[in-house]
């Protein structure tokens, strides 16, 4: 995964940079210490690293402008930052771009149960904001994996969804309006606490589109109700396509449970050995959740279970307590950790259509043997979006571009299928010269202009989302 060489000319002013950043900013704010900008190199994208030349950690919406207004000015790229959990490589920086990390921005700012909204500043972490009204019985739907460490900003950044999408939606859908600092500086709001805003869908345009357009620093949330109730049934199968071909009739049936989790051996067996969560040794897991009253969680567990049998599971078991609950999701909820104790792995997440299931992870086992690589497979299997973990050694020459190779196989596959790149990651490094198998360059070009309207320098994010020989020449027509 190149990235371009840094900018002489910018590096030569690191100086005047620093010192422009320290009188506008807190003393506290910046950071250009070499020694501790590497804390700064890379996200959960490990694998490729690269310390900016410079940190700044704004503590207000003003001060994030400051910062960017003297950025601008200099022509030094900027790299957002939430809380680091990219697992795309959203936040690698360049050696000549400065981070703008939002972790001091975590104040809850207004709350209205009665109109169903939390106002927050965006590096508030995602399980936190349902912390700050669980008490009144409310809750925020989107839920990654990584919601106890990930900031709203990324969630904005990348749409995240989670394992309760399936019902609740991703962050588009559940985000009602932000403030955001363009390139130059300027404030700007979109949107706010009202269920849709007049013209054109610009918030829409916002979420998802990878810290391209601006840094959001406020955020307007829709909140919801708690639901009376909910309950999980774990299903085990003795195939993957088996365990593919039962979610895709669950979701025929017109079921909407809450969450369909999917895992398969390697991964139960992971997660077993973490956890203890009490797993059935199988070849294919399924956890389906559903919510409401009691006579509604009966009625569709009867309809899943029966659905179920009809697929001869080895294994179906029903919550019947909260503690039953928590021990049926505690493996799932492990599954990166766990995997991270066996060997190094590069997480993916294509989406396909859920009816394509069963070939896909077919043809998944396939390419494992063919590049000689293991794969396990955990993922929202309501909503199609697949997370195959890759394995492999990072200090073994050759493994790393494999696993790349593999990675991309895989999601050239979800695209085949009528799929796209990704449901929640987002593009970053890792997916971006795959664009052009998902876009032709009409629509390539269509997205790359509206980035020239917000940020006419291509200073944002530099070499992300956009094929890198295509950003570069964006970048020097503008220079």
């Amino acid at each position: 995964m190149d990235m371009p060489p840094p900018n002489p000319a910018i590096l030569a002013r690191k100086s005047e940079l620093v010192a422009r950043l320290h009188r506008a900013l807190p003393s506290d704010a910046v950071i250009s210490d070499p020694a501790e900008t590497r804390v700064y190199e890379c996200d959960a994208l490990t694998a490729y690293k690269c310390a900016p030349m410079a940190v700044v950690l704004p503590g207000s919406t003003q001060e994030v402008a400051e910062a960017l207004r003297i950025c601008h000015e200099m022509s030094v790229p900027v790299v957002p930052r939430g809380a680091g959990t990219s697992l795309a490589g959203g936040a690698l920086p360049s050696a000549d771009s400065v981070i703008l990390g939002v972790a001091r921005l975590t104040e809850v700012l207004e709350t209205d149960y009665e109109n169903r909204f939390i106002r927050v500043q965006t590096g508030r972490t995602n399980l936190s904001v349902t912390g700050a009204v669980e008490t009144e019985g409310f809750f925020y739907a989107p839920d990654p994996s990584s919601q106890l460490a990930c900031a709203i900003a990324g969630n904005i950044a990348m749409n995240s969804g989670g394992a309760h999408c399936l019902k609740y939606g991703v962050t588009t859908n559940n985000l009602m309006g932000v403030t955001m600092v363009l390139m130059d500086g300027t404030v700007i709001e979109l949107g706010g606490a009202h269920l849709d805003a007049a013209g054109y869908d610009l918030l829409g345009l916002i979420c998802g589109s990878e810290g391209q357009l601006g840094v959001v620093t406020e955020a307007t949330l829709r909140i919801l109700h708690k639901p009376e109730g909910a309950r999980p049934v774990l299903i085990g199968f003795d195939s993957n396509e088996v365990a593919g071909h039962c979610v895709s009739d669950i979701i025929k049936a017109g079921v909407l449970p809450v969450a369909i989790e999917f895992m398969d051996r390697p991964c139960i067996r992971a997660c077993e050995a973490f956890a203890g969560a009490g797993y059935p040794d199988c070849e294919a897991l399924l956890i389906v959740e559903v919510e409401g009253s009691d006579a509604e969680i009966d009625e569709q567990l009867e309809t899943i279970i029966e659905i179920a049998r009809a697929h001869d599971p080895v294994e179906l078991r029903q919550s019947n307590s909260a503690e039953e609950s928590a021990r049926i999701w505690l493996g799932r909820k492990s599954a990166f950790g766990a995997m991270g104790q066996i060997n190094d792995y590069m997480c993916l997440d294509g989406t396909i259509p859920v009816s394509q299931l069963p070939h896909v992870l077919k043809r998944i086992g396939e390419m494992s043997g063919e590049f000689g690589l293991d794969v396990a497979n955990v993922f929202h299997a309501g909503d199609g979006n697949m997370h195959p973990l890759i394995l492999f050694d990072a200090n073994k020459p050759g493994d790393l571009e494999r696993c790349e190779a593999f990675g991309a196989a895989i999601l050239k596959l979800c695209v085949e299928v009528g799929g796209c790149l990704t449901g929640e990651h987002g593009v970053g490094i890792e997916k971006r010269d795959l664009m052009i198998d998902q876009y032709a360059p009409e629509d390539l070009e269509i997205q790359m202009a509206v980035k020239d309207v917000f940020d006419p320098g291509w200073l944002l994010n530099p070499a992300k989302v956009f094929p890198l020989q295509s950003s570069a020449a964006r970048r020097d027509a503008a220079a």
